[in-house]
């Protein structure tokens, strides 16, 4: 597909060059015309929609978008963005005083915030290491990170594309020698879905929490949690609702906690399929390697 061709499909003004993906994305028309189908279906016989079609559809979704990210679809629940994802990871991770969780001084400035709310509230410590720019190289970051580390730290929270500079961390390295200490790992995937390839198995964060509105073009207010399976009961929802004590319960409490949060408008989670499928269409990858900056 030729990318003059590709912008004809999305709904951007023509008279200006949109360039802010990373803040919200853009909706393909056919994309969008799926999420107001979706709408129209949610007017007609909404209970039928929220309370009986909703986890089965949910599930369907699910599994696409887990298809797409390479990670078990009971292992990831759709949200309205990262800032509520990892609103949920820091209310629960039961912060002592003088815990410490490291990060850097180049993450995104509302999760900054998060995280300083609630370690202040316990008396823990949110270390912003300093990462030298320009980037020498990857040993270099990875170095400079880990000199925040200390015995009091508990988690490290890290961007995989960072915002403010689009950076791509090394996270796997991270990781991986996080895992080493006995850390928790938290990465901040939003600029990541559609934008570079994602395996979340092969990464192996313990949580990840990625925007599927920016780079994979959903509508607006659609993103996700992923938490290694052997962590989920760690992890509550912030709306406490019919999830809880499940008069149906499926085989994941974790989804159940955390899927049905009263009413909602689940349309724009029921479109990440769709949006798959345009992406695929396109050679969404292909057609644009050659045309992103080297990060």
């Amino acid at each position: 597909m030729q990318q003059a061709n590709l912008k004809q499909q999305f709904l951007i003004d023509e008279n200006i060059t949109f360039l802010n993906f990373g803040s919200f994305g853009a909706c393909p028309k056919p994309v969008f015309e799926e999420y107001q189908r979706l709408q129209r279906e949610l007017e007609k016989e909404s209970v039928q929609f929220i309370a009986f079609d909703g986890p089965k559809n949910l599930k369907h979704s699910r599994e696409a978008l887990a298809n797409y990210i390479h990670c078990n679809a009971d292992d990831v629940v759709y949200v309205t963005n990262p800032s509520y994802a990892i609103n949920i990871v820091a209310k629960n991770l039961q912060l002592k005083q003088d815990d410490e969780i490291l990060s850097t001084n180049i993450e995104y400035g509302a999760l900054d915030r998060t995280w300083n709310y609630y370690c202040r509230k316990a008396g823990a410590k949110y270390i912003r290491q300093p990462i030298e720019l320009p980037v020498i190289s990857k040993e270099k970051i990875i170095e400079d990170f880990f000199k925040g580390s200390t015995a009091k730290t508990k988690a490290i929270f890290i961007s995989h594309i960072t915002s403010a500079t689009a950076l791509k961390l090394p996270v796997k390295e991270i990781i991986d020698i996080a895992r080493a200490k006995g850390l928790l790992t938290i990465v901040d995937g939003a600029h990541v879905p559609g934008h570079i390839a994602l395996d979340i198995t092969v990464l192996d964060a313990d949580v990840y929490t990625g925007a599927c509105h920016k780079w994979m073009c959903t509508p607006k207010g659609s993103s996700f949690l992923y938490v290694r399976n052997s962590l989920q009961k760690m992890f509550d929802p912030l709306v406490i609702s019919w999830g809880y004590e499940s008069a149906v319960p499926s085989n994941s409490q974790f989804i159940d906690y955390h899927q049905m949060q009263g009413t909602r408008d689940l349309s724009t989670f029921l479109s990440v399929p769709k949006a798959i499928e345009f992406l695929n269409e396109n050679n969404w990858t292909e057609s644009f390697s050659s045309s992103r900056c080297n990060r």
